[in-house]
Order: C-alpha cells, then sequence, then structure tokens
C-alpha cells in the first residue's frame, strides 16, 4: 500500500502503551512521516519502544496504575513532546471513555473511536445492551454491573463466568462452578479490572461450553463507509487469554461466516462507529452464535488479519482519524491464504503457565517467506514482573493451513529464547497435536489435552 501520496495532517503522534504494540505503532508513524512519542515508566526506561522513538517522555514509577493508566501524566507528556496525537494501542486506557474524552478536550487527535462509541460500545456491559438492541443473539447473562447480590447469578445457572466490564484480554474474568466459590471470585475479579483497567466493575454471563471463540475484525472510516476484514479464530485459551489465532477459522463454513459477518455489522452500525475494533462471539456445537463483546481497539492479534489481506490496520487506524475516507480497496479487501499467530510468553507450561520474568539471555527469532514477528524484547532486555508477559508474537501466511503448519512447525523449530521459561515448547507440541493440526478443537483444548504437559 502506497503511503508517500498522504499528507499527514499532524506531525508528532504519541504512543500511549508499551512493549511490542509500542514498537508496532511506531513503525507505521515512520511509514507516515509522522513523528512518533513513546512515553515509559520508571521500570521501562530503556525498552525496545524507548529506543525506537525519536524522543520519550516519563510518566511515572513502575506500577501501570501510577503511569500507563494516568490520563493526566499522559496528557501531560503530549503537551511538553508537542504531540498532536495519540494512539493507545491496546490495553491500559485503550477502551477507556473518560480518557479519550480527555485527549480530544486537550485539542488532541485520538486514534480510536469516538468518546461515545467507547462508552457505547468499549464498556462491555453497555456493548451487550447494544447488541441485544440490534437484535443480535447474546451469551445469556447480566446487562447490569452483577453486585454483591448473588441473586443474579442463582437466576441464570452455574457454571457462569464473572467478567470485567471494562477491558478484555482474560483480565478480570473467573470460572465460577457453584455457590461456594462466588464471593471469593468476584473479589478476585474486581481486583484484577481495577488494576488492569482503573474500573472494577463485573458482570456475568452463563458459560457457554464447548464452544468456539471467533472474532470478525473491522474498520471505519468517519463518512459511513465500513470494512468487514474476515473471521479470527482464537479458541486456543489459557486462563481465559488468547495463545493462538488463526484466520480463516477451521470452523466457519460460508453460511456461518455470513451471519457472523452480518452480526458484527449490525453491532457496528448501532453506534457512529470509525476505526478499528473487532466484534467477539462464541460458537456453539450447532453452529449458532452468540455476541461476546466488542473491543473498540486493535487487537494483539490484527497481524493475522494484515497477512490475509495485505492491509496495514494501523497505519488505516490513523489516516481514519484524520478524516481520510477508506477507499475501494480497503472496504472491497480480498482475502488469500491461511495465517496463524502464536503468542510467545515468558510463563511455564507445566506449572499452569504460571508468569515469569527476568532477563533475556539469548534471543533468535525465525526468517523467511512468509513469517513475521513481532516484538518487544531482544537478548540482553529485561522483562518486567510488573506487566504482561508478552515477549513476541510470531506469526506465519501460507497458501492454506496445512501449508501454514507446516511453516509454523519450522518457524517455532527456529526459534531460541534464552534466560526465561517461555510456551516455546508447548506452542510446538500443539502443532503436531491431532486436534489442532485437524482443525477439531474448542477453548477446551489445552485443558483437556495438556493439561499439566504431555503424556
Amino acid at each position: 500500500m502506497r503511503t508517500d501520496s498522504w499528507t499527514p495532517p499532524f506531525r508528532r503522534l504519541l504512543v500511549a502503551n508499551r512493549g511490542e504494540i509500542a514498537i508496532r505503532v511506531i513503525r507505521a508513524c515512520r511509514e507516515l512521516g509522522i513523528s512518533p512519542i513513546a512515553v515509559h515508566s520508571d521500570a521501562d526506561a530503556d525498552s525496545l519502544h524507548v529506543r525506537g522513538a525519536d524522543r520519550s517522555e516519563r510518566i511515572g514509577p513502575a506500577p501501570a496504575g501510577e503511569s500507563y493508566l494516568s490520563t493526566a501524566a499522559i496528557l501531560e507528556a503530549a503537551r511538553s513532546s508537542g504531540a498532536e496525537a495519540i494512539h493507545p494501542g491496546y490495553g491500559f486506557l485503550s477502551e477507556n471513555a473518560a480518557f479519550a474524552r480527555a485527549v480530544e478536550d486537550a485539542g488532541l487527535v485520538f486514534v480510536g473511536p469516538s468518546p461515545s462509541v467507547l462508552k457505547a460500545l468499549g464498556n462491555k456491559l453497555e456493548a451487550r445492551r447494544s447488541a441485544a438492541a440490534a437484535g443480535v443473539s447474546i451469551v445469556p447473562g447480566t446487562t447490569v454491573a452483577l453486585e454483591d447480590d448473588v441473586g443474579a447469578v442463582e437466576e441464570i445457572g452455574y457454571p457462569v463466568m464473572l467478567k470485567a466490564a471494562a477491558g478484555g484480554g482474560g483480565r478480570g474474568m473467573r470460572r465460577v462452578d457453584d455457590a461456594g466459590q462466588l464471593s471469593e471470585a468476584m473479589a478476585a475479579a474486581r481486583r484484577e479490572a481495577a488494576s488492569a483497567f482503573g474500573d472494577s466493575t463485573i458482570y456475568v454471563e452463563r458459560l457457554v461450553a464447548p464452544a468456539r471463540h471467533v472474532e470478525v475484525q473491522l474498520l471505519g472510516d468517519r463518512h459511513g463507509g465500513l470494512a468487514v476484514l474476515g473471521e479470527r479464530d482464537c479458541s486456543v485459551q489459557r486462563r481465559n487469554q488468547k495463545l493462538v489465532e488463526e484466520s480463516p477459522s477451521p470452523a466457519v463454513d460460508a453460511t456461518t461466516r455470513k451471519a457472523l459477518f452480518e452480526s458484527a455489522r449490525r453491532v457496528a452500525r448501532t453506534v457512529d462507529f470509525h476505526n478499528a475494533a473487532t466484534v467477539e462471539f462464541l460458537l456453539d456445537r450447532n453452529g449458532d452464535h452468540y455476541f461476546l463483546e466488542m473491543n473498540t481497539r486493535l487487537q494483539v492479534e490484527h497481524g493475522v488479519t494484515e497477512l490475509v489481506t495485505g492491509l496495514d490496520l494501523v497505519v488505516w487506524q490513523i489516516r481514519v482519524a484524520a478524516g481520510e475516507r477508506l477507499p475501494p480497496e480497503v472496504l472491497d479487501a480480498p482475502r488469500s491464504g491461511h495465517a496463524i499467530e502464536v503468542r510467545l510468553y515468558a510463563e511455564d507450561p507445566f506449572d499452569g503457565f504460571r508468569p515469569t520474568s527476568g532477563r533475556v539471555t539469548a534471543w533468535r527469532m525465525p526468517e523467511g517467506p512468509g513469517v513475521r514477528v513481532d516484538a518487544g524484547m531482544a537478548e540482553e532486555t529485561d522483562l518486567r514482573p510488573e506487566y504482561d508477559p508478552l515477549l513476541a508474537k510470531l506469526m506465519v501466511h501460507a497458501v492454506d493451513r496445512p501449508s501454514a503448519i507446516g511453516r509454523l512447525r519450522r518457524a517455532l523449530d527456529e526459534t531460541l529464547i534464552g534466560g526465561l521459561q517461555t510456551d516455546a515448547g508447548f506452542l510446538r507440541w500443539l502443532v503436531d497435536d491431532d486436534a489442532f493440526a485437524g482443525g477439531r478443537y474448542d477453548t477446551s483444548i489445552i485443558p483437556e489435552r495438556w493439561g499439566s504437559g504431555p503424556e
């Protein structure tokens, strides 16, 4: 895609995030001729995203609540650096309507949906209400905040999932199988939600199992243009967090795909939506789909869609935020081949995927045709315990799914990370697992087929 014929209306963009997503946005800025400004906590002063930006502003101490979740600190960083736009990345404040409003009130461009859209759809409870109003089936559960009264949970029936209203990524989520687990699970979910998103509000949904987790990627402009850029299957999960994503989904046929796309459009049309978002669904064993949530931000796994469409979603986020219309090559972007992403985490698959931290002493990422790596680490860099243990995202693209799996197998064999326990060995096992290789898996694949490790 050519970007040199477009002149951005702003010269400096502040990236209000860290790690690999900050690096990803910085690269998009470079392609557009925009000067990227980083922010950092004390723990990140020498991180790769800081080194890759034109300048970086300190926003506070290591705890995210005092740095990456501080609206005041980020706005002050934008003011002192002369930034004219802010890209929130994912997580942290990316779906916080009050933050987006504060950015706009400061006279800056927020690279994301409008504050009103974030309020209507970025909040998971509001999104459930919007989806139901649009006639889209939702997972049975509450459409108001869950208080200490257990009556609402009893009415839904166990097992249930407790979820954070203000964010996703598996944070603030707890499975509850009976009333005896409820009180402790509610307290834990609220603590985690408050720490990750600055909002302790939770709600409850009935657990749908077995199920596939499938999401639809949207990109909209400020002029009514809406592109549906295919689906991704995100069913390989641990602790309710995605580990592997692929597009297209091996579980979705043409009829189901059409229905998913139409439901995603209907949810987006309930508000004046623009920029990037993902509508997430559960597919039950009958192939029926239920709305889960709408992530009104860039997803960790956006690269999978970029590989099958050839589009740069971050570049288009910035261009849409600047008021540009989506051209036909985006609105009607063809999809080709098959892409798979695996997330390389610092965690121990033999100990319940327990996160680890420390210094990376060796680092070798795979290369070659159809291989892409988005990383936030390198050799002799430190992974801090204060933040998410994501090291890198390894993606492959090939003509079809069997070829993509073969390419992923080779890429994982070439991967070397020293100094930390990682999930690379687990991912290599998964590639050869019959259920995954055959596309016959659901969200229970890890507990059912891995457990604490292969026999």
